[in-house]
């Protein structure tokens, strides 16, 4: 009999956990964040940890390291909801032996943790899947609410809401919700109702029958037939009509299509996921949504921060932009971003949201050959505002750095911030050796200040 400690915030989560290792023969211990798993770490003989690693306070992360660090240390399984390349990396980097994307089955976490026990058998290096990479970037508090949020739903048969502006990224958040479900086999099909006129939205959902109309001259699948066995993401959800509204209530009702023209109707199996930069509410309160649509749609609600509101994740972000241009362009690297760029872009109040942040690390990668330049910046925010001055974001820097020492102490603090004053992710993502963090950290004062 093994023992084994599983570490997860989320009650839900941990307990199923630990009831299903237990009927493999196991003794499970529990804990709800990393003090506490190192409390039961110093009292107990553990083979095998468990952990999550998006916890309040110290994460997985954090303990991965402090478990790293004992003698004849247990292996450690690290669970998340980011399926991504990053957080696979870094797991990696700090000797996971393996790591579970959100949601999973049972039995494979039994399977990983068997394997993990068969310490005569195999290497001690990390085993580590290779994963999808991120849609969504963002180290956030708000953003890790949000990923929990996505994990929790993604694994059930119920409708979802997301809520954001535009531009934040809601469909990523659709996607991703998708690929994390059951129905990650199935179709995505994404459609905006808002750039649909009413006239055309029917036929587009529902399809239709060669001759139903002007131009029909062939049957048309509708996207709700396309999406059978998957998912249909309907964005801008508030922009339809009410005399579409109707229609659409009826099929969250009963899940039948009559594709226009059509004498038969027949039955379709698809997750409906929505989406609307609208108050929804205001628009039900105000006679413009139905209401019965609105609770039909809103099986579970996710809000999508936006992007004013998160600035720490700014850097990260342009760096994701940063590679992603770089491949457009065939390049091999894009020089930056310097910090002087960064306190331009974290000025600024990002109306268009990670849509327009993604526009402009473009330009300013096209118009410069790199992100260095502070003024290339500047200008081309005041270009792509159409005349719009340039807003200040509430807490932005506005004062010009005074050396460069000063620039690299705000960075390593800003990067710090974001990822919760854990320096093995924040080594990461200055591409530096954690020790070297250590050192820079101590140099520059930013302990105190943490």
């Amino acid at each position: 009999m093994a023992s084994l400690l599983v570490v997860d915030d989320d009650a839900g989560i941990r307990e199923s956990a630990a009831i299903a290792l237990r009927k493999t023969g196991h003794k499970v211990f529990e804990a709800g964040d990393a003090a506490s798993a190192l409390q039961l770490l110093r009292e107990h003989r553990v083979d095998v940890v468990v952990s999550d690693i998006y916890m309040p306070g110290a994460d997985g992360l954090s303990l991965l390291q402090s478990i790293s660090e004992r003698r004849d240390p247990p292996r450690v399984i690290l669970m998340t909801a980011r399926g991504s390349i990053e957080t696979t990396a870094l797991a990696h980097r700090g000797g996971a032996f393996d790591y579970l994307a959100k949601p999973f089955e049972l039995s494979e976490l039994i399977a990983r943790v068997g394997a993990a026990l068969k310490r005569d058998g195999g290497s001690e290096a990390a085993q580590i899947e290779p994963a999808v990479p991120s849609r969504i970037i963002g180290s956030h508090p708000a953003m890790i609410a949000m990923y929990k949020a996505m994990t929790r739903i993604a694994s059930l048969p119920v409708p979802v809401l997301i809520l954001g502006e535009s531009g934040s990224g809601k469909e990523l958040v659709a996607q991703s919700i998708h690929d994390l479900g059951a129905r990650a086999d199935g179709p995505f099909i994404a459609i905006n109702c808002g750039a649909i006129p009413d006239t055309l939205l029917e036929n587009e959902l529902f399809g239709s029958m060669r001759g139903a109309f002007t131009d029909a001259r062939q049957d048309r699948r509708g996207a709700l037939s396309r999406a059978d066995g998957g998912t249909l993401f309907l964005d801008e959800i508030g922009d339809i009509s009410p005399s579409f509204q109707v229609k659409l209530l009826r099929f969250l009702q009963d899940g039948i299509v009559t594709p226009l023209g059509a004498e038969k109707s027949h039955r379709v199996d698809v997750r409906v996921v929505a989406a609307t930069h609208r108050d929804i509410k205001s628009l039900v309160a105000e006679g413009k949504f139905r209401e019965d649509l609105y609770y039909r749609l809103a099986g579970y609600e996710i809000a999508v921060p936006p992007l004013r509101e998160r600035q720490s994740d700014i850097p990260l972000l342009v760096e994701h932009f940063k590679q992603k241009v770089a491949k457009e362009m065939r390049r091999e690297s894009v020089p930056g971003p310097t910090q002087s760029l960064l306190d331009v872009l974290t000025a600024h109040a990002w109306p268009g949201n990670v849509r327009e942040l993604e526009q402009v690390v473009r330009r300013i990668v096209i118009d410069s050959g790199g992100l260095t330049d502070a003024e290339v910046a500047r200008e081309d925010l005041r270009t792509i505002g159409v005349g719009r001055a340039l807003q200040p974001a509430p807490g932005g820097p506005e004062e010009v750095m005074q050396s460069l020492d000063e620039a690299e102490r705000r960075h390593i603090l800003a990067v710090l911030t974001a990822t919760g004053g854990n320096q093995t992710q924040a080594a990461f993502i200055l591409g530096i050796e954690r020790k070297t963090l250590a050192r820079k950290i101590k140099r520059f004062g930013i302990k105190d200040e943490s």
